[in-house]
């Protein structure tokens, strides 16, 4: 091939975009639906100043106080009669006793755990993974109840508004799951500061009916209920409340006003979000959180007591907006104002069930993160949300709804179990924490956190006993098999992780003789050591790795064990970005660069691993195929699936190392190209060198170019042979390749960052390169 310094050759060019496989009728079915795929490098989180943080965070805690007066009053009545309504208070003082000793506990959480610090991790820290998952099914069982209940509780604000929707319920609740889960996957954040607003309504509509309720209470114009109302609970008789079926009844009762303090975790979940210092704002932030909750509690269940609110068989009209309605009075303001009420206690219980599809998917993640669920949890969707764990969530909440008929009274028996073993096992495990590490004030700690987690363990044992006839026998037998099921999923993975382990004896080199043969690297285990060897025996030429990067950690993790490898350091690996992570486009366009010039052949081989049947599918993604089926078709391009039969070694089968590939056929993929702006987004220049730089598509040989751009690939040499750095800069006119001899990395430097340099455009096979530029890494 002629050189382009010399005579009659071309002049070399930047590079510029490749063709795209055409996209399938299920990706276009799902960008209809959601929207274009977001830019991973998009991906991240606003810091949030304490009033929109106790606006987004406690929507969940403070709407139950929508429904905790009217539950234990729903226990109480059929055995007390009207007398329920002087036990209402103090057994409303117990829960705010609860909620004080459980929040100062939490506040300890938040000292530790200054980025993160719910149940799970406090659990898994101090006790150990195995304990964790004890935590974990816990919250995903809460989770989902939470969906089921404050879509229902919303629901039923509406009903109490509109009476004649009641035929439409169960629809209605299904409706509101549908739209959440739709606005989840489309990437509706929990960050979003709009979701402050039904918070701060919430409260400020409260503080009116209570403002307006003592006004009447004092004047003597707030009206005493009717109990004898058809549809309302029945009203039993009296009794005393020392006999062994009263105190059962009592129990109960409180069990009923426990879910008053589900969400108070949320907050220690968030920590990462608040502005700094993140867990100063995040401790004042539960306190405050927690006193709005309490005085919600407080004022409902002393207005129901006035105004004896009796709760009703179907669930509406509910207690709070028959205490609404006594306060507010009729006319016109009234009417308004009671409209009003309704809404934000709708919008309320709505933004509560929203915010379980951030909290959910996020443990999703972690739990799958450990290896104790399908590490399909842990892949970022279309959108960059958890696709997975957001659709396992809709679809539970769905058949709890189903299952009890969108009947708050039956939810709130799945309810807070699950609440409160979270609660013990933090509060457990911040009392060892404590001990272990004795931080100042130590003894404080400990006995504050070891009263949280006792009250909260007794509570469990009280809820398992008063509530397992109306559905927490269900939770109780459904939890073990969960946490048996999780640690039979990690047991699994430990032993495929330690099937593909990259041992002393199975590494080897050997020679590189002639042709191009490109390795797909998604881990660096035998499987990838298999695929190398495999690649050697073909001689190429040129023999490469790549890796599309789809997660920073990640790629990271995978340069540093190819670096520590002794099987693998004289094969150069690429790191090339994947934004959109669409894994066949981004191979498809590297098969077509590296393969412009006629006299290149191209090999890819594409390690898969054989996992045993239906399990092995479960667990594992199956993306190799999909790969190699567009790539296949192209002229001078091979792929080949390299197999690698994991399960054969864990089954106990002797390993044989056979590598043996075979290029997978397929359909012709058609080619069609896009728009470059389409793909790489304009950056905007931010200093005072704006009006030097010159568009990298209009950028010429032997001149110098200044260019700023996203770092789309990098490329180090070998370890042992001379360094050189490679970096792969595009804007929206097109691409060039820095090179830095004699580095091998960069600080701060990776795909995806932005980056000014300017120096002398050269060439190296065509195309332009600019060597040993200046740089500048921007934020």
């Amino acid at each position: 091939m002629p050189k382009s310094w010399t005579d009659g050759a071309p002049e070399p060019v930047a590079l510029q975009e490749t063709a795209h496989v055409k996209d399938p009728l299920s990706y276009k079915v799902k960008r209809r639906l959601l929207g274009n795929a977001l830019n991973r490098h998009s991906l991240g989180h606003q810091r949030l100043s304490k009033r929109y943080a106790l606006g987004i965070l406690s929507s969940d805690c403070i709407s139950s106080s929508a429904y905790g007066t009217e539950q234990i009053l729903i226990a109480l009545l059929p055995a007390f009669g009207l007398a329920a309504f002087a036990i209402l208070m103090p057994m409303t003082a117990v829960v705010l006793v609860i909620l004080t000793i459980i929040t100062l506990s939490y506040r300890n959480v938040i000292d530790v755990y200054t980025k993160t610090g719910g149940a799970y991790i406090v659990a898994r820290d101090n006790f150990g993974p195995v304990t964790a998952q004890i935590a974990a099914v816990a919250l995903i069982l809460d989770y989902v109840v939470t969906v089921a209940i404050q879509s229902a509780a919303g629901v039923a604000a509406i009903i109490s508004t509109f009476p004649s929707l009641d035929p439409w319920k169960i629809p209605m609740i299904l409706l509101v799951i549908v739209l959440l889960t739709y606005g989840n996957l489309r990437g509706v954040k929990e960050a979003g500061k709009a979701f402050a607003f039904p918070t701060y309504f919430f409260v400020g509509c409260m503080l009116i009916v209570f403002g307006m309720g003592f006004w009447r209470l004092f004047n003597g114009t707030l009206p005493v209920l009717a109990t004898d109302l058809p549809g309302a609970v029945e009203v039993g008789q009296e009794q005393g409340l020392l006999t062994a079926a009263a105190i059962f009844i009592l129990l109960r009762a409180f069990a009923n006003g426990g879910s008053s303090l589900t969400g108070l975790e949320a907050i220690s979940d968030g920590v990462a979000l608040f502005k700094t210092p993140e867990h100063v704002n995040a401790k004042r932030t539960l306190v405050i959180m927690s006193c709005i909750l309490g005085t919600l509690v407080l004022g409902v269940s002393y207005f129901a007591h006035h105004i004896q609110a009796m709760p009703y068989e179907s669930g509406t009209p509910t207690v709070i907006s028959q205490i609404a309605k006594a306060a507010i009075g009729g006319g016109a303001f009234g009417s308004f104002m009671f409209v009003m009420v309704q809404l934000a206690t709708m919008l309320i219980l709505f933004a509560g069930a929203n915010t379980t599809y951030s909290a959910f998917p996020l443990l999703c993640n972690f739990v799958a993160t450990d290896g104790y669920l399908p590490r399909q949890l842990t892949k970022r969707g279309h959108r960059l949300a958890f696709s997975n764990g957001i659709l396992l969530l809709a679809g539970g909440g769905i058949v709890l709804v189903l299952i009890t008929a969108g009947s708050v009274e039956h939810l709130v028996a799945f309810y807070a179990l699950g609440v409160f073993t979270g609660f013990a096992l933090a509060g457990f495990g911040m009392t060892k924490h404590s001990i272990r590490v004795k931080p100042d004030g130590w003894r404080v700690r400990v006995v504050i956190n070891f009263l949280a987690g006792s009250v909260s363990l007794v509570i469990v044992i009280i809820f398992s006993v008063v509530k397992f006839t109306q559905g927490a026998w269900l939770v109780l037998v459904v939890a073990p098999i969960m946490v048996v099921s999780f640690l039979r999923l990690r047991r699994q993975y430990t032993r495929e992780q330690d099937a593909l382990l990259v041992r002393r004896e199975q590494e080897r080199a050997t020679t590189i003789v002639r042709h191009n043969v490109t390795v797909l690297v998604d881990n660096v285990d035998l499987a990838t050591v298999g695929a190398i060897r495999y690649a050697r025996s073909l001689k190429p030429r040129n023999l490469s790795a790549v890796h599309f990067v789809i997660d920073d950690r990640r790629a990271e993790a995978i340069k540093e064990a190819w670096a520590k490898s002794d099987a693998l350091d004289d094969v150069t690996l690429e790191l090339i970005d994947c934004p959109d992570r669409r894994l066949a486009n981004s191979a498809l366009d590297y098969a077509i660069r590296m393969t412009e010039k006629n006299d290149v052949e191209l090999t890819l081989l594409l390690p898969r691993r054989a996992y045993s049947g239906f399990l092995g599918r479960l667990l594992h993604d199956q993306t190799a195929e999909e790969i190699a089926a567009p790539i296949s078709q192209l002229q001078r391009v091979v792929a080949t699936i390299v197999p690698f039969d994991v399960d054969r070694i864990t089954s106990a089968t002797q390993l044989t190392v056979a590598p043996q590939g075979e290029a997978k056929p397929a359909a012709t993929p058609v080619a069609k190209f896009k728009p470059v702006e389409d793909v790489i987004k304009n950056v905007e220049p931010i200093s005072h060198y704006a009006e030097n730089m010159t568009p990298i598509g209009e950028i010429q040989w032997r001149k110098r170019a200044h260019v700023q751009g996203r770092v789309t690939a990098i490329k180090s040499a070998p370890r042992g042979s001379a360094p050189i750095l490679q970096v792969e800069v595009w804007d929206q006119t097109g691409g060039v390749t820095l090179q830095f001899l004699g580095r091998r990395e960069i600080a701060g430097l990776e795909v995806g960052s932005q980056l000014r340099a300017e120096g002398m455009v050269g060439e190296e096979e065509g195309a332009l390169t600019i060597l040993n530029p200046s740089y500048e890494l921007l934020v």
